[in-house]
């Protein structure tokens, strides 16, 4: 039974489906939108590294990864060429955030952001080598950690 205000259904002609063409052809790869940068978290705190994950990801990041060790940051790293490393000073391990921040520098180019309790005199200038593009005393607020990642994108040449 056919309802009574019902458009009559027309069936396509026989053969191939007609080709249609987008009315506008810069839509594509010209108009993409550029691919996010992205962020390696390296913090041995479960819950600190939850919190900066969401906040980044909030923020229009991608997080490459989260690394509760050094060796688990320089593996990532390597892995997911981040363009920058937020990093806790003490992790998971036998070595600290500083030994992790100084191969990534030496071995990838890849410069880090501190966000730590640790930051007395002589652990700056242990990290120094690194060229840190900032440090974040901890406890800090998620809103500072990205306005922190967004002032070191843009001290690299980035977004």
């Amino acid at each position: 039974m056919a309802w009574p205000d019902a458009v009559p259904h027309r069936a396509l002609p026989p053969g191939p489906a007609p080709v249609v063409f987008a009315p506008d052809d810069k839509i594509g790869s010209e108009e993409r939108l550029a691919e996010p940068p992205r962020i390696l978290i390296v913090e041995d705190d479960y819950l600190v590294a939850m919190e900066a994950e969401a906040a980044l990801t909030d923020a229009g990041f991608a997080v490459a990864g989260i690394a509760a060790s050094a060796e688990e940051a320089i593996a990532l790293a390597a892995s997911h060429a981040p363009q920058l490393v937020v990093m806790d000073v003490r992790l998971a391990g036998h070595r600290d955030g500083v030994d992790a921040a100084l191969e990534l520098s030496r071995a990838h180019g890849i410069r880090c952001v501190f966000a730590t309790a640790h930051a007395d005199p002589q652990l700056r200038a242990r990290a120094q080598p690194a060229d840190p593009l900032g440090w974040l005393q901890k406890p800090y607020m998620m809103g500072s950690l990205v306005a922190m990642v967004r002032r070191a994108l843009k001290d690299l040449g980035g977004r």
